[in-house]
Formats: structure tokens, C-alpha cells, sequence
């Protein structure tokens, strides 16, 4: 993993876990008729699918281990530049379908960063 890949992930997980979290507060027919809700989540749909498209870019490797990526790039495309099409009952069963399965990924990926920072810290020995 590149060192700037954790940044990207780090800011992908917090986007989808906030996103995520207002169906655990709300149901689907609130969500529907509430569009403050709806501009919260489609804002966090357009961070995670920017942290992920900056990922790719920098790291194709590493973004390559996330199911779905390009699906979840050209949410946030849709999002940002054919607004007036954005079915929110689609965006609806990606709050309650794929961010479930998403969340965990991201926190093994930043999982592996944090192993890894300790392996080299144990390699390089005690400091003086």
C-alpha cells in the first residue's frame, strides 16, 4: 500500500459510516420524504466515491481490493454531475445493502496500514 492510500481510506470509511448511520436512526419511507436527509447521505455518497476515485488514482492495487469501485465512483459522478437523475430509492438500498458490506472492507484495508506501521516499528529496533 502507497503512503498516501490510508488518507483515501480513512476518509472513504468515515464518509460510508456516517452515511450508513442515518439508517440506523431513520426509516426508508423518512428518508424518502425528507430532503435534508437525502442532501446528508448524497454528500457523504460524493466523499466516499472521491476518496475512492483519488485511491485509484494514487494506488490502483490497493483500490482494486474494494468490491464494487467503480460502481461506487460512478455513484458519486452521477451524484455531482447528473443530479437531476439520482433515483433515491437506489440510493436508499445502497445505505442498507452495500455499505454494510463495504464498512468492513475499508476497516481491514486501514487494519493492514496499522499493522504494518507497527511491523516497521519493531524492525527498526528501540529508539535511542
Amino acid at each position: 500500500m502507497l503512503p498516501e492510500s490510508p488518507a483515501f481510506l480513512w476518509d472513504a470509511r468515515e464518509a460510508a459510516t456516517k452515511a450508513a448511520s442515518v439508517e440506523q436512526g431513520h426509516g426508508q419511507a423518512e428518508y424518502l420524504g425528507d430532503w435534508v436527509l437525502q442532501a446528508a447521505v448524497e454528500r457523504q455518497l460524493e466523499i466516499l466515491g472521491e476518496a475512492l476515485k483519488n485511491l485509484r488514482s494514487a494506488d490502483a492495487e490497493t483500490a482494486a481490493r474494494i468490491p464494487n469501485v467503480h460502481a461506487i465512483i460512478g455513484t458519486r459522478n452521477i451524484l455531482v454531475h447528473a443530479y437531476a437523475q439520482v433515483d433515491q430509492q437506489r440510493v436508499w438500498e445502497i445505505l442498507t445493502d452495500d455499505l454494510p458490506e463495504l464498512i468492513p472492507v475499508l476497516e481491514s484495508l486501514l487494519a493492514e496500514v496499522d499493522e504494518t506501521e507497527l511491523s516497521l516499528q519493531d524492525d527498526a529496533g528501540p529508539s535511542a
